[in-house]
């Protein structure tokens, strides 16, 4: 047991010993292998060490060229502002030297420009003392001689001026108004009014009479017409400024002495459904005036006050066929130069509506017309067109414009108006008086029924120039002065003869 005990120990000892020996071989193995790892390091870092200085060397050259290449470029931009400046200072200079010599010239300038005005006023006291005329009047001269010299020339070239725009136009207008006067070209002449009435025979004047007079009292009461029997044979005169009146008597009468009871009840009866009758011919002849042109949008008042136009007349010529017809014309033209076709109809159709009431209203048919057609709510532009057909408002818009030339048109139509012969010679007396009136006329005409006015001035008073005047103040004072259909016009004639006789 002993000698087991000993074995253990020795064992123990040797095993001891085994691992010290392991452990000692195995730090020396491992120190020898730090040796080496420190050897590799310390190569490798001498090796980054190395690259870093190359790198650095070689950043530090990098950087010291171009350092240079700048001061380079510094040194170059330097000496170009330099040689700016040296350039600038030298502009500069020469600048001044340039005023200089300006000033200098300015001054040489001024003494020229005194010597001159010194010839010049030299010059103009040898020739006034020549010519024996002041400044003022030799340049009165001057202007004299040059208007004289100018002066056919631009009488030339208003005349053609004229006649260009006058040809343009002329052509135009009339195939317009050809076209619209051919396509309403009205075959008969409009009818008038009836103011007289046929008596079948006597006893029916004394029945109308009456006993002392009380049935034509009570008709005149009635109806506010005065009634004349013993004027004209066999025919009863009625007598009023109103036309309506005149109807309500006309009709009145006609049924009565168809009737054949004639007496102050049944006259009253009778009158009074007359009235009723004329009324209900007015609206309708208004709304189918208004059918026939057509045109919607008419208020009933003026629709009534145009149908009392049918039985009110102009020189002959019913007022509410003249509007018709006329409203058609300017439909036609309206539609060819681009107007409102429907504010133009309208105005037309109710250009006379004043005319209705002319006996009631104080003042001119187509003021009183528009302000009717202002209160019943017509556009500004229907207002201005009724109050403009005539001339004393300028018509301002196309519409008027063409109310205005079919108004013309209507009336100047042959067989339209009924003119005394007694009226036609004084209006062609007023014409030539009218052209007679002014200074340097020799001899004036009416001619071509009045729709001309050929003027003949003496060429010594009357020159190029003033004949196109004169030719325009006579037709203004025409249109101012005198009342007429249509236009006139006015032809001023300047001859000049030169005759000589050889022997």
């Amino acid at each position: 047991m002993v000698e087991g005990i000993i074995a253990a120990l020795i064992g123990l000892l040797a095993g001891a010993g085994g691992v010290a020996v392991y452990g000692r071989t195995k730090a020396a193995g491992g120190k020898h292998k730090a040796d080496q790892m420190i050897a590799d390091a310390k190569t490798k870092a001498s090796d980054i060490v190395l690259k870093a200085k190359d790198e650095a060397l070689k950043l530090a050259a990098d950087a010291k060229s171009e350092e240079a290449d700048r001061r380079k470029k510094w040194d170059k931009t330097e000496s170009r502002l330099v040689e700016r400046e040296f350039s600038l200072d030298r502009k500069l200079d020469e600048l001044d030297r340039r005023a200089e010599n300006l000033r200098k010239q300015e001054d040489e300038v001024e003494e020229l420009k005194n010597e001159i005005r010194e010839i010049r006023s030299r010059q103009q006291e040898k020739l006034e003392k020549i010519a024996g005329l002041k400044k003022n009047d030799a340049a009165q001269k001057l202007m004299e001689m040059t208007e004289r010299d100018i002066k056919d020339d631009l009488t030339g070239l208003i005349s053609k001026l004229q006649n260009e725009a006058k040809d343009d136009a002329e052509e135009k207008a009339q195939l317009i108004l050809v076209s619209a006067m051919e396509r309403m070209s009205s075959e008969v002449t409009a009818e008038r009014t009836v103011t007289a009435l046929k008596l079948t025979d006597d006893e029916m004047k004394g029945r109308i009479i009456g006993k002392e007079g009380r049935n034509i009292q009570a008709l005149q009461r009635a109806t506010g017409v005065d009634i004349l029997v013993d004027d004209t044979p066999g025919m009863i005169i009625l007598s009023s400024f109103d036309p309506l009146r005149r109807q309500v008597a006309r009709l009145s009468l006609e049924m009565l002495m168809k009737d054949g009871r004639i007496h102050p009840g049944r006259i009253e009866e009778v009158v009074a459904k007359a009235k009723k009758e004329i009324d209900k011919e007015v609206v309708r002849a208004g709304e189918d005036a208004a059918r026939e042109v057509g045109v919607v949008g008419i208020p009933k008042e003026l629709l009534h006050l145009l149908g009392e136009l049918k039985y009110r007349t102009s020189y002959g010529q019913n007022v509410l066929l003249h509007s018709v017809e006329m409203a058609h014309m300017a439909g036609l033209i309206a539609e060819e130069i681009g107007a409102d076709v429907r504010t133009t109809k309208i105005a037309t159709l109710l250009h006379d509506v004043g005319k209705a009431v002319t006996h009631k209203v104080e003042g001119k048919h187509h003021h009183i017309g528009a302000e009717l057609a202002r209160k019943y709510g017509m556009s500004d532009e229907i207002v201005h067109a009724i109050e403009a057909h005539h001339d004393d408002i300028d018509a301002t818009t196309p519409e008027a414009l063409v109310v205005r030339v079919c108004d013309a048109l209507s009336a100047a139509r042959p067989g339209a108006r009924n003119i005394s012969a007694e009226n036609f010679a004084e209006r062609m007396r007023e014409l030539e008086n009218v052209a007679n009136g002014f200074p340097g006329i020799e001899k004036s005409y009416a001619i071509s029924a009045g729709r001309e006015v050929r003027v003949i001035v003496r060429p010594e008073n009357i020159d190029d120039l003033s004949a196109i005047k004169l030719a325009r103040d006579i037709a203004n004072k025409i249109e101012s002065t005198m009342q007429y259909p249509g236009t006139i016009k006015v032809n001023v004639i300047r001859e000049t003869r030169a005759v000589e006789y050889a022997k």
